[in-house]
């Protein structure tokens, strides 16, 4: 199911696109101005944003940029605004497409639908191998290969720092980009978390957490998932 989030300071509209979204099959997360976006963003993980411009606390534009210093997440400028300069500050921000209120509700889902098939599909595989191990990225379980009954328990942190190293297997992933990922835009020099769970991590998954051979550490700069 696809997760929104929804961001405008209007209780009425985020009420109606609630309710509209999911009737089409839509999870909706919801948020009023700049500050609740960040939070939502970071701790709901949400597939697509639609955002509001014009928020209590944060220029739209500028909550764009800040959003896109560390996550990629698909955002759709949903604005009142209709000049040009509005819609090419947005786009030039990070925005992905700009509807302009009013709307229908078949032109707004017609859009988000547009902007996933450009997502494409999912790089990763629906299961991932990490040595006994396999990580169900769609049922969100690991169990041992041998045998799937056996299940290994992750907290949400442990899970969300595993599945962003498992969507770029062999990359090296920067310390600030895990850190913003998974605690937010705020944790940008808490290195000392990622120690602590990507040990925990190698404790549950590598045959030998002293020296592992699928989450490796490059000192200095950041972690890598070695498939």
């Amino acid at each position: 199911m696809t997760r929104v989030l929804i961001v405008d300071d209007e209780p009425q509209l985020l009420r109606a696109l609630r309710i509209n979204l999911t009737a089409r099959g839509y999870q909706v997360v919801t948020a009023a101005d700049g500050a609740q976006t960040q939070r939502a963003a970071a701790d709901e993980h949400p597939d697509l944003v639609v955002l509001d411009l014009g928020l209590p606390d944060i220029d739209g534009a500028e909550l764009i940029r800040d959003l896109r210093t560390w996550t990629p997440v698909p955002i759709v400028v949903l604005s009142g605004r209709s000049d040009a300069i509005d819609k090419v500050e947005a786009l030039d921000a990070g925005a992905d497409d700009y509807v302009t209120k009013p709307f229908s509700m078949e032109e707004l889902v017609a859009r988000l639908r547009a902007v996933t098939r450009r997502l494409g599909p999912a790089d990763e595989p629906p299961a991932v191998p990490i040595g006994a191990h396999t990580v169900d990225l769609v049922g969100r379980r690991v169990y041992r290969t041998d045998d799937p009954a056996r299940t290994v328990h992750l907290t949400r942190t442990e899970w969300q720092l595993l599945e962003v190293l498992l969507r770029s297997p062999g990359k090296l992933v920067g310390q600030r980009q895990l850190l913003q990922q998974v605690w937010g835009p705020t944790y940008r020099d808490e290195t000392q978390y990622l120690r602590q769970y990507l040990a925990q991590l190698r404790r549950k998954l590598e045959a030998d957490p002293s020296r592992p051979v699928h989450l490796i550490t490059e000192p200095g700069m950041g972690y890598r998932f070695q498939p």
